[in-house]
């Protein structure tokens, strides 16, 4: 038997997770440094997964298959193919970030808002550094076997479980930093009325995900019911010998299952609106967890089980669905340019671009679907370096609020030019990493569908409006009191950032290493649904 590398890969951050959550409480500097220990392991693995990728191999690689529940025809089964690999080298790469840019925000509060000590015996006892962590590793395993799992109900419990963890970062470990107007407006002050915002974030994230996950539960059985199993290979290769037929309205109610719960968790207008508040009321690491790594679960699910499952449903939604992402597109971009709370406005940002993601999966094209993967790739190292400046920004000054900031590249400009790099990758500059994927979905898209192309280029203009205000109204202008003796990053900042802008750059101007990966993988997802690049129409000479 050969080692099970996808196996071990996921498995030694869930170890991680335990074995950080067993720390004693009093060694809270020992459990983050475990934690970040057991995720820099994670992504020499990871390293070791892309290594051993061969993109002109076999669909799936490296992978293992064993019986679980024979009863029920479900099985271990993983495998990975040339978009699963980027995603899982993304989650890899992002997760010691996250824990460097989180490495204090669990740590217990001395005081209150109010000047009053926070420290009580409960206080010293309980282990909210610990928890932290390990509900960050618990939730990296997860995505990562998500990315790997070829069996569909082993992937249906990875998509629900990762929600519990999820839950409790964003509503036991939400930002401090709430905006100054709930304090003013709550009778129990501004820590009563920041605890109640993230709780409602974490119930609304939670109840959105599982609503969907539960449509998708009834899809998952149904698909059971006419396909006799849930292994991705068993059924394509019945698909293929022709001993598996699916009527058409069947097959199209079971895309519809399937596609609900993933537009969720993507997220896709109109069901989008747990985004803002989960990224919001989230410190500014988990706010890059959710949308760099958790949501592009829905994305990629799309890609593998929409598209190869259901070909001809997938082709039947396409025309709704892409208006459904164009409307995201200018929407998100649209209430961007409105926002006033910092991470409200990098939220709606991202409900834009996925809805860029969205259109390129659908428009059916081998540059619009290598372009989405691209992006998703990109997406979630850009987001990451602005969200993550941007946290370290808020923490410095209190407050989440754009109109408390001014003169910031005056008094730290290394902090202003890292923050503005990211807005400028936010917003796809020519030589930075997304505008290559941004391209290739415009590019993609246009060819088969030009109008909806056409439009959807309004997002460009929205995003470099939206991030240059931001820049201008937080960074520029007159220094105010409150930021005169703000400090520039630190050391552990710097070693944050730095490498995600070194990888928007080098990404940004040589993006092959990523296609050749991705480019095999979106010709067999093609070949699924039947479909090949349009032909340019070129005009005979006269």
């Amino acid at each position: 038997m050969s080692f099970p590398l996808l196996t071990v890969t996921a498995a030694l951050p869930a170890v991680g997770a335990i074995a950080t959550a067993a720390v004693p409480a009093a060694r809270r500097t020992a459990a983050k440094w475990l934690a970040l220990l057991f995720s820099l392991a994670t992504l020499v693995l990871a390293a070791i997964v892309l290594v051993r990728f061969e993109p002109g191999g076999d669909r799936y690689q490296l992978t293992e298959s064993h019986a679980w529940i024979a009863d029920f025809g479900v099985r271990y089964e993983l495998g990975v193919d040339g978009i699963g690999v980027a995603l899982l080298a993304l989650t890899a790469l992002l997760i010691p970030f996250v824990i460097l840019a989180g490495w204090h925000d669990a740590d217990p509060l001395e005081k209150d808002s109010a000047g009053r000590s926070a420290v009580s015996e409960a206080n010293r006892r309980w282990r909210p550094t610990q928890g932290f962590f390990a509900l960050i590793l618990m939730v990296e395993a997860m995505v990562i076997l998500s990315f790997e799992a070829t069996d569909v109900f082993l992937f249906y419990i990875l998509f629900e479980a990762m929600l519990i963890p999820m839950y409790f970062l964003i509503g036991g470990f939400g930002d401090r930093a709430a905006p100054a107007q709930f304090a003013a407006t709550t009778a129990g002050g501004g820590d009563d009325a920041a605890a109640t915002q993230r709780s409602y974030a974490a119930v609304k994230f939670l109840l959105y995900n599982l609503a969907g996950g539960l449509i998708m539960l009834a899809a998952v059985i149904g698909l059971y019911v006419v396909a006799g199993s849930f292994s991705l290979s068993e059924i394509a290769q019945a698909r293929a010998d022709g001993s598996l037929s699916i009527a058409t309205s069947t097959e199209r109610w079971l895309f519809l299952g399937f596609f609900f719960a993933f537009a969720v968790k993507a997220p896709l207008w109109p069901l989008h609106t747990w985004l803002p508040n989960a990224m919001g009321e989230a410190t500014a690491p988990v706010a890059v967890l959710i949308t760099a790594v958790v949501d592009k679960v829905g994305t990629f699910a799309m890609l593998r089980f929409c598209l190869q499952l259901f070909p001809e449903a997938s082709t039947w939604a396409t025309p709704v669905i892409l208006v459904l992402a164009l409307i995201s597109i200018v929407y998100g971009a649209l209430l961007a340019v409105g926002q006033r709370d910092i991470k409200r406005l990098i939220a709606y940002a991202s409900i834009s671009h996925f809805g860029f993601i969205i259109m390129g999966i659908f428009a059916m094209t081998s540059q619009g679907q290598s372009g989405a993967t691209l992006y998703m790739v990109n997406h979630g190292i850009s987001t990451a370096a602005l969200m993550l400046v941007a946290g370290f920004l808020i923490s410095r000054r209190g407050s989440r609020l754009i109109e408390d900031y001014g003169g910031v590249q005056k008094v730290a400009p290394v902090l202003a030019g890292t923050f503005l790099i990211g807005g400028l990758a936010t917003l796809s500059l020519p030589g930075l990493s997304p505008f290559v994927s941004e391209f290739l979905v415009l590019v993609g898209t246009f060819s088969r569908y030009p109008v909806i192309g056409v439009i959807a280029t309004t997002g460009i203009v929205l995003a470099a409006l939206y991030v240059l205000v931001l820049y201008q109204r937080t960074m520029t202008g007159a220094v105010k009191a409150e930021v005169r003796s703000m400090p520039d990053l630190r050391v552990r900042e710097l070693v944050v950032v730095t490498p995600l802008i070194a990888l928007l750059l080098f990404l940004g101007v040589y993006p092959k290493p990523l296609t050749e990966i991705v480019n095999p993988a979106v010709q067999h997802t093609l070949s699924d649904v039947q479909k090949t690049d349009p032909k340019p129409e070129v005009e005979a000479a006269p």
